[in-house]
């Protein structure tokens, strides 16, 4: 053999040797190292999480009254693996299932697709999850459907009906609370692959309102029994079995009674505006005590919060989220922005005594004021000759603030700024809390809009451009001579505060924009003496045994920028409003002394069928006036006058809460200083849902 020849056996006998020792080196980090993971890795594929979810925590207000509770229900699926394999890919199989169930065929149709099926116009009432894992058709079917279908198990393949437990708003007190309470749904891809929770495919979690915002507690542990099965799919042997543990119950600063008449006087006032001609097409109210604990929420319109878990019809959803229904599923409360008008006045007299005008000071109320070339009426068009601060508040007197905010423009340098402005009005509205969000305990909150001059700039960098080609780039409808010259105004100068946008912002007109929130915890300072409080609506968390695990207790976040003497002035003049001004005729003979101010906001622009926007209703109030107890306010959108619309539906909020006119005081002493105990027999009993739950479960692959 010659020399090459043995040199190349050589490397090739060294390569084989390299490569056998590689093998053994990663045979022996397979089976030795690194066992534990491999091992795992290997049961993860031959186990299966049969997974029984826990019974979610109640949830009851202030006296013990369940508000959300769990109910035993009868629910259908369908199994999407089983009969996308046949010829029609289900389509008989849901027609037979809707026949049954008494449902549109469409409503079925669109709850068995995954959401990426559908076109973005048809996503409500989508399924969130997969196709491998039961899809809910309804979860309130009755036990002749449910066993129509067991029987027909061979004419609608894939189809179950099983019993479950469901969640359930009772509505003992005659409330409704969909906008405060939310609702829970199907967990999601996104909830999935979430890194903060860990979620299994069948559990209901909360989607909105106090359900999301306390879901943690709420939700409980799940029972998690994993079983190992062999390539057949038999189970050979039991892995782990975790039984269920029960959600924690949440106690509110909610009470239910009072809820139900805040939602029936909102509507009533919605009614009542429309009686005078009014579009009043939604509104909002909010009750909270002295310390920032939100007694009622209301947002209307509004919508039955069970639909979700009963089964939620295509016309359902798209009602939830159309501009003609008036978009029932947004609050109001926290998410609507409003123009606050003339409930902003106790702000712009903090600011005019901050400025250095005298608590004493008279003013001249004229009809009229003229600032440049535009001119500025009262809301009546009438003079009132030379009046207080505290009768301004009273009557509402805008032209008074007109003089004032102009005043103190000019004295800021008015188009060309001083380099260190003063700008009283926007400090003290921000102090007062505006232009930021409250920190409510619910999700998706409304910040509102404070228009001061970093606000200016960055609207100007965002709409130069169509405000400087407007002609080119506007609707016809838009070009009208008036619509016409504001573009040109804000082409060359719509970076900077103006005199009208000085003067607009005094009365809570112009880009000011508030939450009913932000307005209530504002009013609440002013009846306290002071202190800003956070809202808070949850009050407790306790344990299924009992014990309370956690209270919120009342938090201050700030302090109005006023003295005691300017605080008096503004309570006084608050007073005169009801006894002798605006909302005299709205409060007379009532025993119960409200301190409060209306509020009649223009609105800019028009509705969908083209008519102009009515104008915004406001009532803003505590009471009693010596020492309150409840903040109440009250907005209907486009209801016309503050006093007529808003003020009559307080003032019968107030008469079911203190019992005026003969009815029976509800909690006239505000809410109860100890916890109510909760009833665990208003829900499931202990061997009902276990039951139910044990019935409900689901083998589910990837656990978690």
């Amino acid at each position: 053999m010659s020399e090459r020849s043995r040199l190349n056996m050589i490397v090739v006998q060294v390569l084989i040797a390299s490569i056998m020792i590689t093998l053994l080196g990663r045979l022996y980090y397979m089976q030795v190292v690194d066992v534990e993971r491999y091992r795992s890795a290997a049961l993860n594929v031959q186990s299966r999480d049969v997974v029984t979810p826990a019974n979610r925590g109640l949830i009851v207000d202030n006296t013990g009254i369940p508000m959300a509770i769990n109910r035993a229900g009868l629910e259908v699926t369908v199994d999407r693996s089983v009969i996308d394999k046949l010829p029609d890919k289900g389509a008989s199989v849901l027609g037979e299932v809707a026949r049954i169930l008494d449902l549109e065929y469409q409503d079925v149709y669109i709850r068995t697709r995954l959401c990426p099926e559908l076109k973005v116009g048809e996503k409500s009432g989508c399924w969130n999850g997969t196709r491998y894992q039961p899809i809910p058709i309804t979860k309130s079917a009755s036990e002749k459907q449910a066993l129509s279908i067991l029987e027909r198990a061979d004419r609608v393949p894939g189809i179950d009906a099983a019993p479950i437990s469901i969640r359930f708003y009772p509505s003992l007190a005659g409330e409704n609370g969909a906008h405060l309470l939310g609702y829970v749904g199907p967990v999601t891809e996104s909830d999935l692959n979430s890194q903060e929770n860990s979620y299994f495919r069948n559990e209901l979690i909360g989607k909105s309102g106090i359900e999301f915002q306390y879901d943690k507690e709420l939700r409980g542990v799940p029972g998690v029994r994993t079983v190992i099965v062999d390539r057949k799919e038999a189970v050979t042997r039991e892995s782990r079995n975790i039984a269920p543990i029960s959600g924690n119950n949440l106690v509110l600063n909610i009470n239910a009674k009072i809820q139900a008449i805040a939602e029936a006087e909102l509507a009533s006032s919605i009614a009542r505006g429309k009686a005078q001609g009014r579009r009043a097409d939604a509104g909002a109210v909010v009750v909270m005590d002295m310390q920032g604990r939100v007694v009622a929420l209301a947002s209307y319109p509004t919508y039955d919060p069970n639909i979700w878990e009963n089964g939620i019809t295509v016309r359902q959803a798209k009602r939830l989220y159309s501009e003609w229904a008036g978009v029932p599923a947004l609050s109001r409360v926290t998410q609507g922005n409003f123009s606050p008008a003339s409930t902003f006045k106790v702000v712009s007299t903090a600011a005019a005594i901050n400025a250095g005008y005298k608590l004493n000071q008279s003013f001249n109320c004229p009809a009229e004021v003229q600032i440049g070339t535009r001119t500025f009426r009262n809301f009546d068009s009438k003079a009132a000759g030379r009046i207080d601060l505290k009768r301004a508040l009273a009557i509402s007197c805008d032209s008074i603030w007109y003089q004032v905010a102009y005043d103190e423009w000019v004295r800021d340098g008015g188009l060309r700024p001083k380099p260190v402005p003063n700008d009283h009005f926007f400090t003290t509205a921000r102090l007062f809390g505006l232009g930021q969000k409250t920190g409510i305990d619910l999700p998706s909150e409304s910040a509102g809009r404070l228009p001061d001059r970093e606000w200016k700039k960055a609207w100007y960098q965002e709409n130069k451009d169509f405000y400087c080609n407007y002609q080119k780039r506007a609707k016809k409808s838009q070009l009208t001579p008036l619509l016409i010259d504001i573009a040109r105004e804000n082409c060359l100068d719509g970076d900077k505060v103006r005199a009208g946008d000085a003067v607009n912002f005094s009365i809570g007109q112009g880009d000011l924009l508030a939450t009913p929130l932000q307005i209530a915890v504002m009013y609440t300072a002013i009846a306290n003496g002071g202190a800003l409080y956070k809202p808070q609506i949850a009050r407790a968390v306790v344990d299924p045994n009992g014990t309370v695990l956690q209270e919120f207790e009342p938090r201050a976040v700030g302090t109005l920028p006023t003295n005691k003497k300017t605080l008096n002035l503004i309570q006084q003049g608050l007073r005169m409003v009801v006894t002798g001004g605006t909302a005299t005729g709205a409060f007379a003979g009532m025993k119960v002394e409200v301190s409060g101010k209306t509020g009649t906001g223009q609105v800019f622009g028009r509705n969908l069928d083209g008519s102009a926007k009515d104008d915004t209703s406001w009532f803003a109030s505590y009471a009693p006036t010596r020492k309150p107890v409840y903040t109440v306010v009250m907005m209907v959108s486009q209801g016309g006058f503050g006093a007529s619309t808003s003020g009559i539906g307080v003032r019968r909020i107030y008469d079911g809460i203190f019992g005026e006119g003969g009815k029976k005081p509800i909690a006239p002493n505000g809410i109860p200083a100890k916890l109510p105990k909760i009833d665990v027999t208003s829900s499931l009993t202990d061997e009902t849902s276990d039951s139910a739950q044990q019935d409900e479960t689901r083998t589910v692959k990837s656990g978690n």
